[in-house]
């Protein structure tokens, strides 16, 4: 009897078991990929609640991963926050034990397939009675559904519907060697511990799943062979092996960002030398008869569960040692480290795309840094026309560069964001970046002009007329409070002072007329030279068109929040509504009575 159940795991077996593994895999990528879509925006929000309490990031962490099904990747995308400058390297280490917990849900939710029994409601919750039901709920909501949102919710229950179908798949391709009297030879090596750590930590390296692991040794404790003593050091095993997808992540990012997969890494290898003595201690004195007993799917899910949060227990409060440790094992070579996070240069990390979502709201962090950097560099430039300063006007022209770097960068990760899976909602947030970091750099280069402008009258000796400064300050003053508008109005995401920017710029628009005009009066009195009327006429140009900037910046928010054509948009609002001409009027009023 035993001879014909052996022969029937054979080469045939081994591709179920495979194609098992594979759907399990599929689902599971299907079900995180439509996860972190649909938690996109949550997933923004809390990473702003991240805070320097223990149990709030330990709680993060934990909902985090449970909302993606992916400790991995949940790590990963720490090892981005931090090479990015988002978040730093002491905030991440509860966050990685909150994940390590947050993990364990899956193997509870696969810990389902080993429920036996007759009763209704016991059959009911075994995934082979309900997943064909999950599965076509799925389908319809993603061939019938209109919203993204529900289309969403169909991939998650059809992804774990593929993944409950692929653990069914190897359970039945092993089920044969229940009664293999090779496999259990086999199984006796994995009575020593060390063996046992070392397979799962390897297997779970190669894979780089821990779920898929867990549903793997879920899948063999079903033949009854395998007991609680051989299970428990492939359970440490395996989660040292997750590891190893933060440790890739790892390679060619900052120090910081290399200490937080060492962090993940001591995490899992000093709670192995922990617990593991200890479970060798209770097998060895007064619990030996348990670890002799079989373990079944369930079971797996509690040792998971067990180790998982006894070494946060064990650990948390060491954080900070924690951390230092991984200061020794990563070190700084000549100070390499000392500029990381001083947010003067654009930092992204290829690692965020990892959860979509969050890569999104890091370009959204560098594109404000990059607007700050915009607003201080042409109002630099405002000061120089009106009182010449060299230090500021070299200031000025490292500022243009820096923004330069900045569309560099960030253009080319918004183009990569946007052809990755997003929200519509960040479809838009992505939209509306590109539209304004092109507009932030043309403004940077006005401001350059201003300054060559302003050295060529240095250089010549030149002096505007009385009446001529005295314009230049108000037109300065009017822009200076445009670009204020515009890059709050961004920042702050508001739209009630984007509305202030196009009457300012109509008032800018006119007042730069008014000045041409005085400016041809002074010519034709012979006050002003024809030189220095070209450089006057080059100053007007350039202030009008980085206020044009900030009127397609105030358009951009307007066009893409409201979902309205904005050069239809202003042509409306301009002839008819009433907010828009009091602005006007009021800008005008006090922007014209300036004038001398």
């Amino acid at each position: 009897m035993s001879t014909n159940t052996v022969e029937t795991f054979d080469v045939f077996s081994v591709f179920t078991m495979l194609g098992g593994l594979a759907f399990f895999l599929y689902g599971m990528n299907v079900m995180s990929q439509s996860l972190e879509k649909l938690t996109g925006g949550k997933l923004e929000k809390a990473l702003r609640k991240i805070t320097s309490s223990k149990l709030k990031s330990l709680l993060l962490g934990m909902g985090i991963t449970i909302a993606i099904q992916s400790s991995s990747a949940v790590t990963v995308m720490l090892v981005g926050l931090v090479n990015s400058g988002i978040m730093m390297l002491e905030q991440t280490v509860a966050v990685c034990f909150g994940a390590d917990i947050g993990t364990t849900l899956t193997a509870w939710i696969l810990s389902l397939s080993g429920i036996k029994g007759d009763n209704f409601f016991l059959k009911l919750l075994k995934p082979s009675s309900f997943s064909p039901l999950v599965a076509l709920v799925g389908i319809m909501l993603i061939m019938l559904s209109k919203k993204s949102k529900k289309k969403d919710i169909g991939s998650i229950l059809l992804g774990f519907s593929v993944l409950m179908t692929g653990m069914a798949l190897m359970s039945g391709a092993v089920a044969p060697l229940a009664e293999s009297e090779g496999f259990k030879s086999m199984l006796v090596a994995f009575r020593n511990p060390l063996l046992g750590v070392l397979v799962g930590a390897a297997f779970t390296g190669i894979i780089q799943s821990s779920a898929a692991s867990i549903g793997i040794l879920q899948a063999f404790s079903q033949t009854g062979s395998l007991t609680v003593g051989m299970a428990a050091p492939l359970i440490m095993g395996l989660n040292i092996g997750t590891c190893v997808t933060a440790l890739l992540s790892s390679i060619g990012v900052k120090k910081n960002a290399k200490r937080v997969a060492a962090i993940h890494i001591l995490i899992k290898i000093i709670g192995v030398l922990i617990i593991l003595p200890i479970t060798l201690l209770l097998e060895a004195t007064v619990a030996k008869d348990f670890f002799d007993d079989t373990i079944t799917p369930v079971g797996i899910a509690v040792g998971h569960s067990i180790f998982n949060i006894a070494i946060t227990l064990f650990l948390l409060p060491f954080s900070n040692q924690l951390v230092a440790l991984s200061r020794k094992i990563v070190r700084d070579k000549n100070n390499e480290d000392s500029t990381e996070g001083d947010g003067d240069e654009p930092q992204l990390d290829m690692n965020l795309f990892k959860i979509p979502s969050v890569a999104v709201e890091a370009c959204r962090g560098a594109a404000v840094q990059m607007a700050k950097h915009t607003e201080d560099t042409i109002i630099n430039a405002l000061y120089v026309l009106q009182d010449y300063d060299e230090k500021l006007a070299e200031k000025v022209v490292e500022g243009e560069q820096l923004i330069d770097r900045y569309e560099d960068r960030l253009g080319a990760y918004l183009v990569k964001i946007s052809k990755s899976s997003v929200t519509s909602a960040d479809s838009r947030k992505v939209s509306k970046m590109m539209h304004i970091i092109g507009n932030l750099e043309r403004i940077s280069d006005h401001a350059v002009n201003l300054i060559e402008s302003a050295q060529e009258l240095q250089e010549k000796g030149y002096r505007f007329s009385e009446d001529g400064i005295k314009e230049m300050n108000v037109i300065c003053a009017a822009i200076d409070e445009n670009i204020h508008t515009a890059i709050r109005a961004y920042i702050k995401n508001d739209l009630a002072l984007a509305h202030r920017v196009e009457p300012l710029e109509e008032v800018v628009d006119n007042l730069i007329i008014e000045l041409k005009n005085r400016h041809i009066d002074r010519l034709q009195k012979g006050s002003c030279t024809v030189e220095l009327g070209y450089i006057f006429q080059d100053i007007l140009i350039n202030l009008e068109r980085i206020s044009d900037h900030c009127s397609n910046i105030a358009g951009t928010i307007i066009e893409i929040d409201e979902k309205t054509e904005i050069h239809e948009y202003w042509s409306d609002v301009k002839r008819n509504d009433e907010q828009f001409r009091a602005l006007y009027k009021e800008f005008s009023k006090a922007y014209f009575a300036m004038l001398p």
